[in-house]
């Protein structure tokens, strides 16, 4: 027996990591908790950045999460110069996954919340407009993509409390959200 104990704990961590790798990406609903959750945790930051990037087959969600992560790796860095590298980096993954799949309305509304909350004299707020009219267009069409009543409520909410819409669009957002 204590010839196996040292082999047993010298492989422990092969194991791990390997269950690790082969680990699946959790479902979107779970994502989006998670990346609650990670606006004040680092950790949990860091962690979500390892498993999404571990997939080799990214869906254009599983990129514009892992640019959501990204700009949530700027907020936490507390050196200027990985704040900005973050953001570039979240901006070129924001950007292959608009143009991996232009009309799936998460997509959009993640970059468009980032846009939104980056301060404007950094100039990362440049896709804002196209993303906000994307969002309406795919809201009129009641064309979700892969998201969920609860997620399309937020998005609504978050358009009309953004003040980046036309009184005429808050108007239609807000028959949309009492029609829900």
């Amino acid at each position: 027996m204590r010839v196996l104990y040292p082999i047993w704990c010298s492989l422990l961590p092969l194991l791990l990591l390997t269950n690790l790798a082969f680990a699946d990406i959790p479902e979107p609903k779970v994502i989006r908790r998670q990346l609650l959750q990670a606006l004040e945790k680092k950790t949990l930051t860091d962690s979500l950045y390892t498993v999404l990037t571990a997939e080799a087959d990214k869906s254009p969600l599983t990129v514009a999460y892992i640019g959501a992560v990204q700009a949530l790796k700027a907020k936490h860095a507390w050196n200027p110069y990985y704040k900005v590298k973050y953001l570039n980096d979240a901006e070129k993954t924001f950007k292959t996954a608009v143009s991996r799949e232009p009309d799936n309305i998460e997509i959009r509304f993640m970059r468009f919340s980032i846009e939104h909350n980056v301060p404007g004299f950094l100039g990362y707020n440049k896709n804002l407009t196209a993303d906000r009219d994307a969002m309406i267009t795919q809201l009129n069409k009641k064309h979700y993509t892969s998201a969920d009543p609860e997620l399309v409520h937020t998005i609504i909410k978050f358009l009309i409390d953004s003040d980046r819409c036309t009184p005429a669009q808050v108007q239609k957002l807000r028959s949309q959200l009492a029609a829900q």
